[in-house]
């Protein structure tokens, strides 16, 4: 088994459902085995500016599949719960990433490891942060990390009301 940490979001609809089964599909597949969910986060979104604040979280799994495998299991997560790409960095019902998988390394056309972009995002940091070890994160502490993409500004606590309150 090996660890791997999975970042959610969602925008669109009811977000703590999307969120709420999305990890329960997560944690129904064979070869994936949730160990710590983050608490939830409002945040506000990147790139296309021009929506819906995000929920947020992330989940550390243990997982047997390969980071291929896995990648092919959150994707048809991503379609059993509707979720459609059609604009970068647009609203969607459920997005799910591949943040960290063991201590691996991947550029490939289809996945990159660690994700390209989570050390630029507060959003992706500071729930992590709730999931990830005490110790430096690819050779950086967490909080320095976090500190050099703005320390987290437009990320709030969010307290949910539904089914992820539960978490």
């Amino acid at each position: 088994m090996e660890t791997a940490y999975i970042a959610l979001g969602s925008n669109l609809g009811d977000r703590e459902a999307y969120l709420s089964q999305a990890l329960e599909r997560l944690d129904g597949q064979e070869g994936i085995r949730l160990e710590q969910v983050s608490a939830v986060y409002q945040t506000d979104p990147v790139g296309y500016t021009e929506q819906a604040p995000f929920l947020n979280l992330v989940c550390r799994a243990a997982v047997s599949l390969d980071p291929f495998g896995l990648l092919e299991t959150l994707q048809a997560i991503e379609r059993a719960l509707d979720r459609k790409r059609d604009i970068r960095w647009g609203p969607r019902t459920i997005d799910l990433d591949i943040l960290l998988y063991g201590d691996e390394t991947i550029q490939s056309a289809s996945l990159v490891i660690p994700h390209q972009r989570m050390f630029e995002r507060a959003f992706v940091l500071i729930p992590l942060r709730d999931v990830y070890p005490p110790r430096p994160l690819r050779g950086k502490p967490l909080a320095e990390r976090i500190a050099a993409c703005s320390g987290g500004e437009g990320v709030a606590p969010y307290r949910p009301a539904g089914a992820l309150a539960a978490l």
